[in-house]
């Protein structure tokens, strides 16, 4: 059954721990005469850290954009805080999902203090709105971008590009966190410190999805891993049992092996050479 709908820019109700917030039911989607998703079923749970793994071409990037009610599949059910996305307005859909894609970009000249902010405007002309500069600052500070809040955003490396797009995603405060590969453009530290906050928000309840194609940070960080192979989920569960061998040599056609890592048990994935 729906929920009934909230009053106009309401803070939509924070999920429990283990609560089903978002998923897909058999869904389908193609560009044209190539499908690009074949029936994939696939749960995003409150409070957990899920990856999406799996080779170039794979569905990674699409299936993020149909849960985010970005991209309307041919066939199959997409739902978002107990309801279908569809059933919700831009606005009910922002205040409940934040989305970082892929290749961040803008047309003009904002600050890096501007773009932060545009995360905000779903709260716009709410109670919450009231907290605004605050929550901007700390997410400025969280993700080590604070130093260079008056600089033109394209002026910017692409490094420190994404790490102020993903403070705008976090300043937005929805439950469910999207993140299309938010370590590409990063060296080890930042890759590192990403992904740390990615925990965090899980940690305090949200639901956060991110697209890697980091296996190791996958093992890493992730509750639980869904790998991806020519459109479908060809395994989903927690990194330790998904990720054998077998499975990502013959989804990624060469041969790879996987180590636990001597202090800490998480496993390591290499490259056969």
């Amino acid at each position: 059954m729906n929920p009934a709908r909230p009053p106009a820019g309401a803070a939509p109700a924070r999920p429990p721990a283990g609560m089903v917030y978002a998923g897909v039911r058999g869904v389908r989607f193609g560009y044209g005469k190539a499908e690009v998703l074949c029936g994939v079923d696939l749960d995003v749970r409150a409070g957990e850290v899920l990856a999406l793994v799996g080779p170039n071409g794979s569905g990674k990037s699409t299936l993020l954009s149909v849960l985010a009610g970005d991209e309307r599949p041919a066939s199959g059910t997409v739902h978002l805080d107990g309801r279908p996305v569809s059933g919700w307005t831009a606005r009910e859909q922002a205040l409940r999902r934040a989305v970082l894609p892929q290749q961040p970009g803008l047309s003009f000249p904002f600050t890096v203090g501007e773009v932060v902010m545009m995360g905000r405007a779903p709260w716009a002309r709410t109670p919450q709105e009231r907290y605004d500069e605050e929550i901007v600052e700390a997410e400025l500070e969280r993700t080590a971008t604070a130093g260079f809040r008056a600089r033109p955003f394209q002026e910017l490396s692409g490094g420190e590009r994404a790490r102020v797009s993903l403070a705008r995603v976090l300043a937005q405060r929805a439950p469910l966190v999207l993140l299309d590969e938010p370590t590409a453009a990063l060296d080890i530290r930042h890759q590192e410190a990403v992904l740390s906050i990615a925990r965090e928000r899980a940690a305090v309840g949200d639901a956060v999805v991110v697209v890697l194609h980091d296996l190791a940070l996958a093992a890493a960080y992730a509750d639980r891993v869904a790998v991806l192979s020519e459109g479908v989920v060809a395994a989903c569960g927690a990194p330790s049992e998904v990720f054998t061998d077998e499975l990502l040599s013959d989804v990624y056609r060469h041969a790879i092996e996987v180590i636990p890592h001597p202090r800490t048990g998480i496993p390591l994935v290499v490259a056969r050479r």
